[in-house]
């Protein structure tokens, strides 16, 4: 099979000819630079990485890397316009600032950084909705964001016969909320100011919705997964009560994923990313649309990788679920990762509908050889 075709018949719930492998498909799946550096020297790879994302310090994947480890997915997505470009703030009591388009500022340690971490939420002292209408939200149709794209897309599946995750213009909806006011005051709004809740996963939907309307024109029939986020758990349940997701929150899932879903010029899968214990979140996006679920964090609380297999393993693909990322991947022996990861495939790979790649971005700090033997027990088994 293509890279192509065996995505394809993974998401249709069929066993490929072996598992599809993504490693920076999206933005949750990849790998950090600092990480990707060691790996390269590791594998005696020339050259430098590159940075793919400021803020979390993703790094392009690199071809070489892709066409060593037979990688089957590759990621198009929005440019930013020039003038919305990270905003660098300088540095100060030891830490690098920066300014996104949505007015967000973050900020990394100078020493020991891995990532930029929210500082500032531009939204902090709303309290109404007017407040909300006047925010200076970005412009989602500017052409720059879609250039290109149809041309990186074609080439990926005419001429590479490979696979492609289509990028989202920012993070999910609820997420990319909270941000702008704060998790605090965005907790407190929901039981306190409802409306002003409402007036901002409004607008943000209706930004979404003009950037994935414009995205699935621009890149026409050659489209399979878009890319959807919200973290909707911690370690050891969910953030809210389910009943409230699914008063204030859900609504808004569904009705984007049922947008991109129409809009959408060919059968294309909701790909969703939702870390923590998020099992009892399943039925109510299976309703409002979600095909894939990612990363399936699993060690977390409840999130039992045979036991999601046999309740959700033919309306759902795993796209992620490898291996124990926070334990097993960066502090674990060889074998033990080797374990881990056969045991995962074992419970996700029968009958199809499972993506082999790393739960979330692979940090900084994971052994290189560990990498390999994780990658090494999908290429034998």
């Amino acid at each position: 099979m293509t890279s192509h075709e065996r995505v394809i018949t993974a998401l249709s719930h069929n066993e490929p000819d072996r598992i599809p492998f993504d490693l920076g498909g999206t933005m949750v799946s990849g790998i950090n630079i600092n990480a990707l550096r060691k790996l390269r020297n590791f594998l005696q790879l020339q050259g430098e990485p590159e940075i793919k994302d400021v803020i979390t310090q993703m790094a392009h994947t690199g071809q070489d890397v892709i066409d060593l480890l037979r990688v089957d997915v590759k990621n198009v997505g929005p440019k930013i316009p020039p003038a919305n470009r990270l905003k660098d703030l300088g540095r100060k009591d030891g830490y690098h600032y920066l300014e996104d388009e949505w007015s967000m500022q973050w900020r990394m340690p100078l020493s020991g950084g891995m990532y930029y971490d929210l500082h500032r939420s531009p939204l902090a002292h709303v309290e109404s909705i007017a407040d909300v209408e006047k925010f200076p939200w970005p412009d989602a149709l500017h052409p720059f964001r879609y250039a290109n794209l149809k041309k990186e897309a074609d080439e990926i599946v005419i001429g590479e016969q490979k696979a492609y995750v289509l990028g989202r213009m920012s993070s999910g909806m609820w997420e990319h909320a909270m941000w702008m006011t704060g998790y605090e005051k965005f907790m407190m709004d929901m039981y306190m100011n409802p409306g002003v809740i409402k007036a901002i996963m409004e607008k943000i939907l209706e930004v979404k919705m003009q950037y994935w309307e414009r995205a699935l024109e621009a890149v026409g029939e050659n489209v399979m997964v878009a890319s959807c986020a919200d973290d909707l758990g911690t370690q050891t349940g969910l953030l809210i009560s389910l009943d409230m997701y699914k008063e204030q929150i859900w609504p808004y899932h569904k009705r984007l994923f049922e947008f991109i879903k129409k809009k959408a010029q060919s059968d294309i899968k909701i790909f969703f990313h939702n870390d923590g214990a998020i099992m009892e979140t399943i039925p109510l996006l299976i309703e409002a649309g979600v095909d894939i679920l990612n990363p399936f964090q699993v060690n977390c609380t409840g999130m039992d990788t045979k036991e999601f297999k046999r309740l959700w393993g033919k309306d759902l693909t795993i796209w992620g679920g490898s291996c124990d990322s926070q334990k097993v991947l960066p502090y674990g022996t060889v074998q033990e990762v080797k374990d881990e990861t056969k045991r995962r495939i074992d419970d996700l790979a029968p009958g199809g509908g499972f993506i082999f790649a790393p739960i979330h971005v692979i940090q900084d700090g994971v052994p290189p050889e560990n990498i390999m033997a994780w990658w090494e027990v999908l290429d034998s088994y």
